[in-house]
């Protein structure tokens, strides 16, 4: 069982900045992949960023490349999320998410995730 809270979500203008910070408890990060996930108003639930165990694999979605840093310190069981770039597309509701991991892999399909955070909110707007 692994718990996730989120927090660091805040409204903020175009061009900003935040960190979005992901406090697992439950299973060590050593053995988890992490996803961050987003769901704007209307629109369906889309991966961001995701770091495997080893935090030796990373992948983001192509509209977040070069804007987003996706991270993990293992002694402090937390992952982060550096949002730097942001436009009003950012907006949303982010979730992690995590998976007891088998292979040093992440995805970004929501559908291998078994536990959920209960978000944090992040709107970009002037």
């Amino acid at each position: 069982q692994m718990q996730l809270v989120e927090s660091g979500g805040d409204l903020v203008k175009p061009g900003g900045s935040l960190r979005l910070s992901c406090v697992v408890s439950g299973l060590p990060l050593t053995s988890s992949t992490i996803g961050w996930f987003r769901q704007a108003p209307g629109k369906e639930r889309e991966g961001v960023s995701c770091i495997s165990k080893s935090g030796a694999y990373i992948d983001y979605t192509d509209s977040v490349k070069g804007r987003f840093t996706i991270s993990k310190d293992d002694d402090k069981n937390t992952v982060y999320l550096q949002m730097n770039s942001l436009n009003s597309e950012d907006t949303g509701l982010y979730y992690c998410a995590g998976l007891n991991a088998v292979l040093d892999y992440c995805q970004l399909w929501d559908g291998v995730y078994d536990w959920w955070g209960q978000g944090t909110q992040v709107t970009v707007s002037s």
